[in-house]
């Protein structure tokens, strides 16, 4: 028999393939359309070229089961392979078209409780409230931080070069306070910046992600309260196989001295951050240094971060950071902080 499945485009060239195929599908064994209905298809009508002229159909199921089962492992131990920033930017890649999907860009996290030992600084509210009589900020309050990323223009010169925005919120709650539970601090963060995929390598690191953009930080307060900066920076990331290490300098943009509201803001942020990140299974432990070596170690920041599974959970993960140093917050940037805080993350950098 010879013959075509329109609903399929595969050609049956030998009588009892096709005559089998098209039984399985009559049966509902093979639906069209299912990714593994039209692999079995595939195989089924391109074994038949070379197929023992006495096999039967069931012998041909299960050989093409057997590799596709077998193509499958190897797919799957393939992406296990990956190393950690190559596969961030490959799950990227699958889900950048998706429609009505938000694409994580920072961690994204709520610490229920964030102590202080260093205690809130309470003073400019005092200033500019004009009541000294007010009460002092809780030294515990929530902190939660929300950020997504969203294609602008993607897949450029040969899949190298993509152009992306990104929004994140990063707030500061005090929960525990004994009135009204106030917002202490909520800080914006827009950005946009071009991204390539160069794939250098140098001493067994592999150069996966270079992005060179602008970025707006501010608290969106007014008077003495206000802080904000605009800064031009790169992100320079590596890795090897479970460790990205990234190096992301930056260039303040001057503003005039009447519009500036934190003048002094690049003495305790400096002009770079250093971060690495390692993956232990589903365990993802981070450290940041910033301004430490600019300042000799006098008004520079660390922040060590730990994400952990929570049973069987698949999405929500455990997190506790330790922040100490200068700007954890605009609102608190010139004032020191010795933070530890746990809760639930997410989405983490890896």
């Amino acid at each position: 028999m010879r013959g075509e499945i329109n609903r399929t485009g595969f050609s049956c060239r030998q009588g009892i393939v096709c005559l089998g195929i098209m039984l399985l599908l009559t049966a509902g064994i093979l639906q069209p359309g299912n990714a593994v209905a039209d692999d079995m298809m595939d195989c089924m009508s391109k074994s038949m070229q070379s197929a023992d002229p006495n096999m039967t159909i069931g012998e041909l199921r299960l050989q093409c089961e057997k590799e596709i089962q077998d193509g499958g492992d190897d797919k799957v131990q393939e992406e296990k392979q990956l190393a950690v920033v190559t596969d961030r930017v490959h799950k990227d890649r699958q889900h950048v078209l998706q429609p009505f999907t938000l694409m994580a860009h920072k961690p994204n996290y709520i610490l229920l409780a964030a102590y202080n030992a260093s205690g809130f600084n309470s003073a400019p509210w005092k200033e500019t409230f004009g009541d000294p009589t007010l009460e002092d900020w809780e030294d515990t309050e929530a902190q939660f931080q929300l950020s997504v990323k969203f294609p602008l223009l993607v897949n450029m010169w040969d899949d190298t070069f993509d152009i992306y925005a990104a929004y994140t919120n990063r707030s500061f709650w005090q929960i525990y306070y004994e009135d009204s539970a106030p917002f202490r601090e909520t800080n914006h963060e827009p950005e946009a910046w071009v991204q390539f995929h160069p794939d250098w390598e140098l001493f067994g690191f592999k150069n996966t992600w270079n992005s060179f953009g602008i970025n707006h930080q501010s608290n969106g307060r007014g008077g003495s309260l206000s802080r904000s900066w605009n800064r031009l920076f790169a992100w320079i990331t590596v890795e090897r196989g479970n460790l990205a290490m990234s190096f992301k300098p930056w260039y303040r943009i001057p503003e005039d001295d009447d519009d500036d509201d934190n003048p002094d803001i690049t003495d305790y942020l400096g002009h770079y951050e250093l971060s690495a990140s390692y993956k232990w299974g589903e365990h993802v432990f981070s450290v940041m240094s910033r301004n430490n070596l600019e300042s000799g170690f006098e008004k520079g920041a660390v922040e060590l971060s730990w994400s952990f599974p929570l049973w069987d959970w698949p999405y929500l993960k455990g997190y506790v950071q330790y922040f100490n140093g200068y700007g954890r917050s605009l609102i608190d940037y010139n004032q020191h902080s010795n933070v530890i805080g746990i809760g639930f993350s997410v989405t983490d950098w890896l």
